[in-house]
């Protein structure tokens, strides 16, 4: 069985936000494979379904970002998930939008909710998918809270959904063919707003 989550805040007032594109990425997932959200279970909306012939629970914590990794310790321990069979997708300011990263393990890079998940779970070595949310007005002298907590403008919104669309097929095939294939599908380099990318 396969548990992937997406992390943001709940509420309606965050939910253009690019602080919740890993909402966004899992409710697409979920449209796409015929999933409802139609459980409530250790601080998380969840839900249940099959893609390429395995068992796939989908989860969005409710806890707010920075104490995601209550909700996630919650869900891994009730499941009995192996570390190597859960995914987190998460908003990445150091990334531009368009981009995407996947990675087997790694740090939490300053995100408040991977950093709680890590402390919660007491270890970083599980997968995750980074989707860069760094648009061409972003400026290092705005509060960077402010930025991720702003809604994705008009001329984002190709990029946006681009960027949404080939996350949700990296997640398909890491269920279906694995880490290795899926970080070759997402990690390479696409056009993105501002002309440039992490190699990271």
């Amino acid at each position: 069985m396969k548990l992937i989550l997406g992390l943001g805040n709940p509420g309606p007032e965050y939910h253009n936000t690019r602080h919740n594109i890993g909402w966004r990425v899992v409710d697409a997932f979920a449209a796409k494979f015929r999933i409802d959200f139609d459980q409530h279970e250790k601080n998380a909306r969840t839900g249940r379904g099959r893609v390429a012939g395995g068992a796939v629970v989908v989860a969005k914590p409710l806890t707010y970002m920075n104490l995601s990794g209550d909700a996630v310790k919650g869900l891994v321990n009730a499941y009995e998930a192996s570390l190597d069979d859960l995914l987190v997708v998460y908003d990445d300011i150091d990334l531009p939008l368009g981009t995407l990263r996947m990675r087997p393990q790694g740090s939490a890079g300053g995100q408040k909710g991977m950093l709680s998940i890590i402390r919660h779970l007491g270890r970083s070595d599980f997968p995750r998918l980074r989707v860069g949310v760094r648009g061409e007005r972003y400026s290092r002298e705005r509060d960077l809270g402010d930025y991720v907590l702003e809604p994705f403008s008009r001329a984002e919104k190709e990029p946006f959904e681009d960027v949404v669309a080939r996350a949700v097929e990296a997640l398909r095939i890491w269920i279906s063919d694995g880490i290795d294939a899926a970080m070759r599908s997402a990690n390479g380099q696409p056009s993105s707003p501002d002309g440039a990318s992490r190699p990271d």
